[in-house]
């Protein structure tokens, strides 16, 4: 991800906080769909999240200026902070090493991720997929947040 300098005037040169649920949840409404389907933008300044969706109804306006990156910064997908194919390709490689092949297979395909989840459930590793996915997003956002000089509200 691109580091994009804080605006101009803010107070000690500190950023908005912004509440990690809401980022969650918001990370994951961008990651469900296909990049730049479903986009949201965070204000460096206030902290509010702005949605936007290129086939869903939003009913929010975005701001005139939404595309300055000195006051906006853009959710990322989880394909830009590799915690998508390359996430499930890592966990394999650590957990189930003799099946990286097969794995590598899925996702060659489209329904990846469907094969890819019974696959895990048949080796009893889906619950410790899903823990380990949780941690990575987790810390993948943490780290996007840190980058670009953004608080987390207490």
């Amino acid at each position: 991800m691109k580091k994009i300098d804080p605006p101009e005037g803010s107070p000690d040169g500190a950023n908005a906080a912004v509440s990690f649920a809401e980022l969650l949840a918001t990370y994951e409404w961008v990651s469900a769909a296909g990049p730049f389907e479903n986009e949201a933008f965070v204000s460096r300044v206030t902290g509010k999240i702005h949605w936007s969706s290129s086939f869903a109804d939003v009913e929010e306006e975005l701001p005139e200026d939404i595309e300055d990156g000195s006051v906006y910064l853009a959710v990322p997908h989880k394909n830009d902070l590799d915690l998508g194919r390359e996430l499930a390709l890592r966990f394999v490689g650590e957990h189930l090493p003799e099946s990286q092949g097969v794995v590598f297979e899925f996702f060659r395909k489209r329904g990846a991720y469907s094969r890819f989840k019974s696959f895990l459930e048949q080796k009893n590793q889906l619950e410790n997929w899903y823990k380990y996915e949780e941690s990575a997003v987790e810390e993948g956002l943490r780290e996007w947040l840190s980058e670009n000089g953004l608080q987390l509200k207490p």
